[in-house]
């Protein structure tokens, strides 16, 4: 424990001279009728009275005790850090394709949502891609705009335009400049495609790659389709100590994210304790005293003899 102002604590010489003049000085009482009745002398009596006429300096002193600001340190804690996940999905036309009871953009949503209802604590962004890009949700704590993007970029739904192709490559370096402008927390892409992209031909992935674990970004690809995966975003995840994962069907896409979950998990710290007001003991031991001398002020008063 410690005092924000310790040199309040000179005032303490104020209630310590008046409990001298209370226990030294008598003479200050004043004598009432029925006082000059003969009384017997009780000194037990006396003491009990001087006692209980010293409590509002008692109480004065803590009152100086409380304004001389007594603080502790809190108990030290540990606490979750923040990862930033930033999602790159794939809208082309060839993600309509069935996948399971539905398509592959469907799957791909619902597995994604699942992912960040038992992510709690992480911040996450939605970058859809196909010839161009869009970064639907920045990256933010509050994912409830992640449950209504579905129907907003389902690729029917989309000009040719948009998701007439898939450019990985550009997608990839979009989402590496969100995650940069992310201030604090670990940095990850989750990949999901169902395909190839010649902007990562010529020795481009591995440019990107580099990109990427110099700035502790972790690529993990997600495979949605039958067949191997492409080379390419196979460097990109191997590069960046990730990995690239293969889901020809909705359970192993829902399998895929809990052992990115897994392989990923969020580091925890140790939070350093933070000054806390400790005003409890004074302010208890003050209302005590309180309540005591407003008791004897109902039955005890002194007198000159």
């Amino acid at each position: 424990m410690f005092l924000t102002s310790p040199w309040l604590l000179l005032l303490l010489v104020f209630p310590a001279l008046l409990l001298v003049f209370q226990w030294r000085v008598k003479s200050r009482a004043v004598p009432l009728p029925f006082d000059h009745q003969p009384h017997r002398h009780r000194r037990f009596l006396g003491f009990f009275i001087d006692l209980c006429s010293s409590l509002p300096a008692l109480i004065l002193a803590c009152v100086i005790v409380l304004l001389a600001g007594p603080r502790r340190f809190e108990q030290p804690e540990n606490e979750r850090e923040m990862t930033n996940i930033q999602f790159c999905l794939d809208v082309s036309g060839s993600m309509m394709a069935p996948f399971g009871s539905g398509d592959r953009y469907d799957a791909a949503m619902t597995a994604l949502n699942d992912f960040i209802t038992y992510r709690k604590g992480d911040a996450f962004g939605l970058l859809f891609f196909g010839d161009h890009n869009c970064q639907w949700v920045p990256l933010t704590t509050d994912v409830s705009a992640f449950q209504y993007a579905p129907p907003f970029f389902k690729p029917s739904n989309l000009p040719k335009w948009f998701s007439g192709g898939t450019f990985i490559g550009k997608a990839v370096r979009k989402s590496e400049e969100i995650l940069l402008a992310a201030e604090e927390g670990d940095r990850m892409i989750v990949l999901i495609t169902d395909g190839e992209s010649f902007d990562l031909t010529n020795g481009n992935d591995i440019k990107i790659a580099q990109s990427l674990k110099a700035n502790n970004i972790v690529l993990y690809g997600i495979h949605v389709a039958e067949g191997a995966p492409s080379d390419s975003v196979s460097i990109l995840a191997s590069l960046t100590g990730g990995e690239i994962f293969s889901a020809g069907d909705p359970q192993a896409l829902e399998t895929v994210f809990q052992r990115i979950d897994e392989m990923q998990q969020a580091p925890i710290k140790r939070r350093t304790p933070d000054p806390i007001d400790a005003f409890e003991l004074p302010s208890l031991a003050a209302l005590s005293l309180a309540a005591l001398w407003l008791l004897s002020l109902f039955t005890l008063r002194y007198t000159p003899w």
